[in-house]
């Protein structure tokens, strides 16, 4: 097991990493201060590993809360399912929430922990790659509304993130390949040593080699720790993790959640990003071949859907959290390894982009 920490003063805590942690009941219990629990899970993850999480957890009278699972089930009426829940157990405020899950159970047992009472504390245990090198890490919680993503939630941080590898051996590959564009993430923002060693190890992760996962995950999450640590509620730098994030999120927005997967819109989103960063100069076109390669050997997409026209992504666009003033920001990339937040771009290059980086409608 290795243990990374997020340094956020009285807010810190631990990530650890390895395999079988959620048989280390010990490691669960340590971070339960109160003596009820509620393990928020959903339909898929809950016949694998809830009872595993819950034998240890007996004396706390544990609550399972089982949501229906997918994207488009972040919403606020699913949430109130949460809720619901809580409120007829009698939680109180000691009480402890469990996300047991990936991205979505994450993002919203998080928000409801946030909310409940004004706040109970919580734990992430992530089964996806996805969750596990990015979205449980960093205290973002919420959920989509139907005219933008993650627009409703809050910063939280849980008390821990515990990461299971094995719990990637039951992940379908297209869910796979999806957290891997996150990974991929980290090397173009900040980490292009990262990024080179993806190049060279890409086929072992696919192949799901264990040593090679965790030591994707562990690399992938001291990136997001430490750009965290140093801008917890995205003034500054941490808005940087959102390369790709804009146009992915008007294409998760534009089809309907759910259509493609989170990860799978990041992937086109970065490709897109990439392809603007070389129309304004800053990326050679060595650099943007190198990483739409490895965006297609992930098995990825790096063109957005034929159905969304440029207008309509710029709709999307227009609705998105590091839009200021009514001017549009992107994250963009000045070089390999370095990322910035901008708006000052041609909107013309941006429409080139849009226009010339779809698959045929």
């Amino acid at each position: 097991m290795k243990i990374l920490h997020l340094d956020l003063g009285d807010r810190s805590y631990p990530i650890y990493i390895g395999s079988g942690l959620i048989d280390q009941s010990d490691l669960l219990k340590k971070h339960i201060a109160g003596q009820r629990v509620a393990i928020v899970t959903n339909e898929t993850v809950a016949p694998l590993y809830l009872a595993k999480v819950r034998v240890h957890l007996d004396t706390l009278q544990p609550l399972d809360v089982i949501l229906p699972d997918g994207e488009q089930y972040k919403s606020l009426e699913v949430l109130n399912r949460v809720f619901d829940a809580l409120l007829n157990a009698h939680c109180d405020r000691r009480t402890t929430l469990i996300a047991l899950g990936g991205g979505v159970i994450g993002d919203m047992a998080g928000f409801a922990a946030a909310s409940y009472q004004r706040g109970v504390p919580f734990i992430q245990i992530p089964t996806t790659l996805l969750s596990q090198v990015d979205s449980s890490v960093g205290g973002k919680t919420g959920v989509n509304h139907p005219l933008g993503k993650n627009m409703i939630g809050a910063f939280y941080q849980p008390r821990a993130v515990i990461i299971d590898t094995d719990t990637l051996d039951t992940l379908p590959d297209r869910e796979l390949s999806a957290g891997l564009a996150e990974v991929i993430k980290y090397g173009l923002i900040r980490d292009p040593e990262f990024f080179s060693w993806l190049e060279h190890n890409l086929d072992k992760l696919l192949a799901r080699d264990a040593e090679t996962l965790a030591f994707a995950i562990h690399r992938s999450c001291r990136n997001k720790a430490e750009v965290v640590a140093a801008d917890e509620r995205e003034s500054g730098v941490r808005a940087t993790l959102n390369l790709g994030h804009t146009f992915g999120h008007a294409i998760e927005t534009g089809l309907g959640y759910g259509e493609w997967l989170h990860g799978e819109a990041i992937a086109a989103g970065m490709a897109m990003a990439t392809d603007l960063s070389r129309r304004l100069g800053w990326l050679p076109g060595a650099d943007v071949t190198r990483i739409e390669k490895l965006i297609r050997r992930a098995r990825l997409p790096v063109r957005a859907p034929g159905a969304l026209s440029p207008g309509r992504f710029l709709e999307l666009m227009a609705v998105d959290k590091k839009v200021q003033d009514g001017r549009l920001r992107l994250v963009l990339l000045k070089r390999l390894g370095e990322a910035v937040v901008t708006d000052e771009f041609p909107r013309v290059e941006l429409e080139k982009t849009l226009m010339t980086m779809r698959e045929a409608a």
